[in-house]
């Protein structure tokens, strides 16, 4: 405790500190709203974006022609700078598409200087640290490449906006556990080691600062919605998450909306050996039936969701679900498809010109918001008329109103907060919990010894729990080792952001405060620096035991699917109950196989999923 109260308030009298500050300069980094007030005058690097400056001053390992003498071939120089302007066109409509012809026709009326611009990949930039002691300065840190825009187009070129997770993982392979990169607008700190978390969670301060994701908050301020907490900073951000955190993280809370959790598990499982009975092969009792369950684990997911969030069932599990229901699956999976690409381009010119990436988007939201209000206003009427009939808590009979009534009936929090935090909990909470049930059924069918070990403790704890789902959870832990393992080698979303308020140092790297500092999951859980044997599938290594064997420096920054601190995932407990009770059941009555042991290709859109669903065999037991 004492060395955690050094570092956090800079108590310390180690020499590594002098050295730190003098790696500074002695100066004291400001943050940028107050160095403009003292220093109106400095120009600071981001204040704007000359595009024809950038395209003159990329590094593109050019070789100009000069009066030098080059020891390799050089490119011969051109009679204007049309050839300058040609390359200029073709990567910006490579890039934008119909946004290129905009900027050609801006950028085409300037003079551009006789150059050669061989485009080739950029170099991956190493440092090699010296063992003088002294703290590296943030330049030194090793990158991907300095020019952002160059980066952006070898990321179009390499598919790495859907393979995002691999190219960190060799990246980090390449350049060791730190790195910087600069990818169009979007520019990071990459770190995957639990030391390194370690020191950013002491520097995040009382108001935790994450990634904005900008499409979403440009789309918010178009519509003019509020916004909900995933998109706030500062003490706005705190004031509502504490009142969220009452309705949503408290063991309290876990224990009210877990019975409803429970009910929709076992009514999926009931439609599944119907289904299995009707459609399955093998003698009667005892069939199978193997088919690919992505639709049926989200229309699972939007069931628990809206049970949950807006205390009623929307009957998903019928022969025929509504369109309703199945045109916001479309949506949502159609904003997280969109999402990645617009955070690395200037999304205010995509808005000005409706460009056709940015209206998908911002239709995919509109369907979205429109689902979640018609929702809204159906249980505000619901706990209006049984306030009228005198009901002292809101709900018939006590029963629990859901997390939208509870929020309403306290009225805390004003009606469009609460409707923008519940849209982005309904938003949030389909794919990011179907997806690792893909992968949790996967993988429990490609190691059947794991399976069975896991359904034994389960059937045990569920003849002792007496119905009780939290009991049964409780004496079932390979349920949650099970789902942290899943995570650890598919994690949902793979990073988690934070800015220092202070400067830090990361693997001997000076970093300063306001840094976008990003943890990279994926690379982390497949990391043998953090985890024995990474490719191994095995739910027993977050038993208690074998933890509290591994505790050290950074042991309890391994697990970081729904991020840390007070800023994890608002619905981590809603998403962690839901996936461990659907699991209990469908453990309970079916033993779970695969067509294929081979490993699943992977896909990212805004989160982790695979590129084809795998085929689940479900047979009886």
């Amino acid at each position: 405790m004492r060395g955690h109260f050094r570092r956090k308030y800079q108590l310390s009298e180690n020499p590594k500190d002098s050295n730190h500050l003098r790696s500074a300069g002695g100066k004291v980094s400001l943050p940028r709203k107050l160095s403009k007030l003292i220093h109106p005058q400095t120009k600071s690097k981001d204040d704007g974006f000359n595009l024809l400056s950038a395209f003159q001053g990329l590094s593109f390992n050019t070789a100009l022609v000069t009066g030098r003498k080059h020891s390799k071939t050089t490119a011969p120089a051109p009679a204007s700078g049309d050839s300058c302007r040609v390359i200029l066109k073709l990567v910006l409509k490579d890039f934008f598409g119909q946004l290129g012809s905009l900027f050609f026709g801006l950028c085409a009326c300037v003079c551009v200087r006789a150059c050669v611009c061989v485009l080739v990949q950029p170099d991956i930039h190493t440092v090699k640290r010296g063992v003088d002691g002294r703290v590296r300065s943030f330049e030194e840190i090793p990158h991907t490449g300095r020019n952002s825009w160059v980066n952006l187009l070898k990321f179009r070129r390499e598919d790495n906006f859907k393979q995002l997770h691999k190219h960190m993982e060799r990246t980090f392979n390449a350049l060791g556990p730190i790195y910087r990169e600069h990818v169009g607008t979007h520019r990071s700190v990459n770190i995957m080691l639990p030391s390194d978390i370690g020191e950013l969670f002491l520097a995040e301060g009382l108001y935790p600062e994450r990634m904005t994701l900008q499409p979403w908050a440009t789309h918010r301020e178009t519509r003019q919605h509020s916004k909900g907490v995933f998109l706030k900073n500062g003490e706005e951000w705190r004031a509502d998450r504490l009142l969220l955190n009452k309705e949503l993280m408290m063991s309290a809370a876990a224990k009210r909306f877990l019975p409803l959790l429970d009910e929709v598990a076992g009514d999926f499982c009931q439609m599944l050996q119907a289904r299995v009975e009707s459609e399955g092969r093998g003698k009667e009792g005892k069939r199978s039936l193997t088919i690919d369950p992505s639709q049926d684990l989200f229309r699972f997911a939007l069931e628990a969701s809206c049970h949950v969030l807006y205390g009623e069932r929307i009957g998903l599990f019928s022969s025929s679900p509504s369109q309703e229901s199945q045109k916001f699956i479309w949506a949502v999976e159609q904003m997280l498809a969109t999402t990645p690409p617009l955070l690395y381009l200037p999304h205010r010119l995509l808005l000005c010109i409706g460009a056709p990436q940015w209206t998908r988007h911002a239709t995919a939201w509109d369907h979205i918001f429109s689902h979640a209000e018609a929702r809204i206003q159906r249980a505000y009427q619901r706990l209006s008329s049984s306030q009228g009939r005198g009901s002292e808590t809101g709900a018939a009979g006590g029963q629990y109103i859901g997390v939208l009534g509870q929020l309403m009936e306290k009225g805390q929090l004003s009606l469009d907060l609460i409707k923008a935090n519940i849209t982005e909990l309904m938003a949030g909470g389909v794919d990011t919990t179907a997806v690792p049930l893909q992968f949790t059924l996967f993988e429990l069918g490609r190691n059947p010894e794991v399976q069975e070990r896991v359904r034994q403790q389960v059937r045990t704890s569920w003849a002792q729990a007496g119905g009780d789902p939290q009991k049964a959870l409780q004496g079932a832990p390979l349920l949650s080792g099970t789902i942290k393992e899943v995570l650890r080698l598919y994690p949902v979303g793979i990073t988690v952001q934070r800015m220092p308020i202070r400067d830090i140092v990361l693997q001997n790297y000076h970093v300063p405060a306001g840094t976008m500092v990003q943890v990279c999951l994926y690379p982390l859980g497949r990391s043998t620096e953090v985890f024995e044997n990474p490719q191994r599938f095995d739910p027993t290594r977050w038993s208690r035991s074998r933890e509290e064997g591994q505790r050290g420096e950074g042991s309890a920054f391994r697990s970081l699917a729904f991020g840390f601190g007070a800023r994890q995932c608002v619905g981590k407990r809603i998403a962690e109950n839901e996936m461990q009770l659907f699991l209990m059941h469908i453990l309970l009555s079916f033993h779970i196989g695969v067509t294929s042991t081979e490993d699943i290709k992977t896909t990212y859109t805004l989160i982790l999923q695979p590129e084809t669903p795998p085929r689940i065999t479900f047979s009886k037991l």
